[in-house]
């Protein structure tokens, strides 16, 4: 899954000035996000929002996989579209004592192989179509990677920057009285992603503990994952997703001889995701030559710091002043030369023009879509290879899981078990995907969707239909 930002005390203050008494309702505003670091620039806006259908590209993928194994019609045709398209909309009071209406969403998928998982995103960009997108990603990821999950995904249409913490907090909790039963430990749950974080999954599981019956309300804890370690969530989790993404890299790298140390990479996107991912590149002495956020790029011919970096970003909110770096601009950064490219922002982020701009010799796909199908193609045409998202960001739902065990049988596993776990699955479904890619002569993506339909399509014919 992408990253999240960190709440900021101080957005109460930057908030812009509102009369007192009761205020009508009025809908939330819908303005661009200036805080959220697993964001995209102002460029990136536009290249996201260009018409993208990114709900059809999940669907073209699924329509070629299931060709190539050959899945019943009437199997492809049930995973085409959500099980459940829930639209909820609820009132928050302001600080200023006004009332706003929210819109927020939770899209179930599919549930063959178990409760339905995914995250909520807080942006003023949420729309169905994506959210689709992503609730069907997350139905191949947890069949694929044989966890007991099925697909879902959801979130708050909503400017997190314009709010202060408390709202935040309202908003949060409000949503999750909205969805009422629709959420639930053995039925669909939610984590963390782009705009929201550990904090607000505890207030999820708060306000859910408080609306079931006194006596189970312990039994409740695992209505949500990644949580603060606190308030029941695992060790490791935070790390997950780009964990899960250098496990993929280093198993590539085994298979094509690409000796690690010494090598450069880019990162877009530097919130949980892009940073973690940097960090452990530096471990393996890959050094982060050039990075992007909402705010901008910046390049680093000696590459940058990827500890002080991070902990400027976690204080400062962006890289935006880091004087680390030297500022360029999104072609200079696309174009910068380098072995490995991390894109962790969101969907349709390297498209034709960026694919062509790209001086590297592998893409491991930290964010959800980030190729568009032309990108992809143009990468395949330039030999440049691509870890696809479906496998190399499932870190994050399968330590999800590991933390919905813990929750269920009310243990703590250490971080050492957590990344044992984690580093065996993320190792075994690399090679599995890369054998079937090479015997089927498909891409690495096409390979992953291949793997996964074929369990579910698996479970389907085992079970059969009801009634």
């Amino acid at each position: 899954m992408a990253g999240t930002s960190e709440l900021n005390e101080d957005k109460k203050a930057r908030k812009s000035k509102r009369g007192r008494g009761d205020a009508p309702v009025v809908e939330a505003p819908e303005q661009p996000d200036q805080d959220e670091r697993d964001d995209r620039s102002a460029q990136e806006a536009s290249v996201s929002e260009d018409n993208y259908e990114f709900f059809k590209v999940i669907q073209g993928y699924l329509d070629e996989a299931a060709g190539i194994i050959g899945l019943p019609a009437h199997v492809r045709e049930m995973l085409s579209q959500p099980k459940n398209e829930i639209i909820v909309h609820f009132p928050v009071r302001m600080d200023d004592g006004s009332l706003k209406i929210f819109k927020g969403y939770r899209i179930q998928h599919n549930n063959l192989m178990g409760p339905y998982k995914g995250g909520l995103r807080f942006h003023h960009s949420v729309s169905l179509d994506d959210l689709k997108a992503l609730a069907t990603m997350m139905t191949w990821k947890c069949a694929l990677m044989g966890i007991p999950f099925g697909g879902a995904k959801g979130g708050v249409k909503v400017d997190t920057n314009k709010l202060s913490r408390d709202e935040l907090m309202r908003v949060t909790r409000r949503f999750t009285h909205a969805l009422g039963n629709n959420i639930g430990p053995n039925y669909d749950i939610p984590a963390p992603d782009v705009g929201s974080n550990a904090q607000m999954m505890v207030w999820i599981m708060d306000t859910y503990m408080n609306q079931v019956d006194h006596t189970n309300k312990n039994a409740q804890r695992a209505v949500v994952t990644g949580k603060t370690l606190n308030c029941g969530g695992s060790p490791g989790r935070e790390k997950a997703t780009a964990q899960g993404a250098i496990h993929c890299l280093t198993e590539w790298a085994k298979d094509n001889r690409f000796e690690l140390e010494g090598k450069t990479a880019i990162v877009q996107g530097f919130g949980n995701v892009g940073s973690f991912s940097s960090l452990l590149l530096s471990k393996l002495g890959v050094s982060t030559i050039a990075v992007g956020d909402h705010t901008g790029y910046m390049r680093s011919v000696e590459g940058f710091n990827a500890h002080k970096l991070s902990d400027y970003v976690k204080k400062n909110g962006s890289i935006a002043g880091y004087e680390g770096g030297q500022p360029i601009t999104r072609e200079e950064f696309f174009a910068t030369k380098a072995d490995i490219f991390i894109p962790a922002a969101l969907e349709n982020q390297v498209r034709a023009p960026e694919a062509e701009l790209l001086q590297v010799k592998l893409v491991v796909e930290g964010a959800n879509g980030p190729c568009s199908p032309e990108g992809e193609a143009l990468l395949a045409k330039k030999g440049i290879a691509v870890l696809p998202d479906v496998l190399a960001n499932s870190g994050g739902v399968t330590v999800s899981y590991y933390e919905w065990v813990q929750n269920l049988r009310s243990e703590t596993w250490d971080l050492e078990e957590v990344d044992r776990r984690l580093e065996k699955t993320m190792k075994e479904t690399y090679r599995k995907v890369a054998f079937f890619a090479s015997e089927k002569k498909v891409s690495m993506r096409v390979a992953a969707y291949c793997l996964a339909l074929r369990n579910l399509g698996n479970a389907y014919e085992e079970r059969g239909i009801f009634p």
